[in-house]
């Protein structure tokens, strides 16, 4: 299909799978494909744009990445803390406005603060809304909406009737933001692996053979090809 003709999806979420994988192909470390994966998504973040996508989310670690062997969280808090100042520039040079979403209380205070930072420098930029999920997991997010809205019932005077699906979404982190209506995981899962339940009600699903190092524009091309081939009736059904 031309790429005239494609119908992007206004909001795009990607499931960042493979880095570990890919590295072990070559016979490196998984930190060296961790490398690689956040070069790509820059790449993609300006690919996604030029195509007509107005909001990119990515899942950039997980709630459950903590398990993980703790040399490995260690690089990939190493790779977080370069990849936030990077993006700084990165925001200002290109126009995106950057969001963090997830649960930071555990994250370390200098990463708070470059989270901060790099919030408060891209809030006013007027290209494409770029959302990374980090300690991010949906079931956490929605116990902490759930957990909101309680003491808000308390202090606030909510009322029980009041409390429906436009209010919910209003406490998640993505409050704002417009569902996502296509979801590309890679790697050749086909798990939601517990990211944005709520959010991708409703949403097209991807799933590619393809890990995250080797994504390209081309691949991009066609899950929105695929999304192109999807009737999207009213109702969202």
């Amino acid at each position: 299909m031309d790429n005239m003709l494609l119908k992007s999806p206004n909001h795009l979420a990607i499931i960042l799978d493979g880095n570990g994988r890919w590295a072990k192909r070559k016979n490196m470390p998984r930190n060296y494909g961790h490398a690689q994966g956040s070069k790509v998504v820059e790449k993609i973040c300006e690919e996604a744009y030029e195509l007509g996508v107005k909001y990119l989310t990515v899942y950039a670690f997980s709630t459950e990445n903590w398990n993980r062997p703790k040399d490995e969280v260690n690089a990939l808090m190493k790779l977080l803390r370069n990849y936030l100042k990077d993006s700084i520039k990165t925001s200002t040079k290109n126009n995106m406005k950057i969001r963090i979403i997830g649960d930071r209380s555990r994250l370390d205070d200098d990463i708070k603060q470059s989270i901060s930072e790099l919030e408060e420098v891209s809030k006013n930029n007027t290209g494409l809304n770029f959302q990374v999920a980090l300690n991010y997991g949906s079931r956490n997010e929605i116990i902490r909406a759930v957990k909101d809205i309680v003491i808000d019932v308390k202090d606030k005077g909510i009322f029980l009737e009041n409390i429906d699906e436009n209010l919910f979404s209003s406490y998640l982190d993505t409050k704002d933001l417009p569902d996502p209506d296509l979801l590309i995981r890679t790697s050749g899962e086909t798990r939601l692996s517990n990211y944005l339940l709520w959010q991708l009600a409703y949403t097209e699903f991807y799933f590619t053979d393809v890990l995250w190092p080797d994504f390209n524009k081309k691949e991009l091309i066609k899950a929105i090809e695929y999304y192109n081939t999807r009737t999207r009736r009213y109702g969202k059904i």
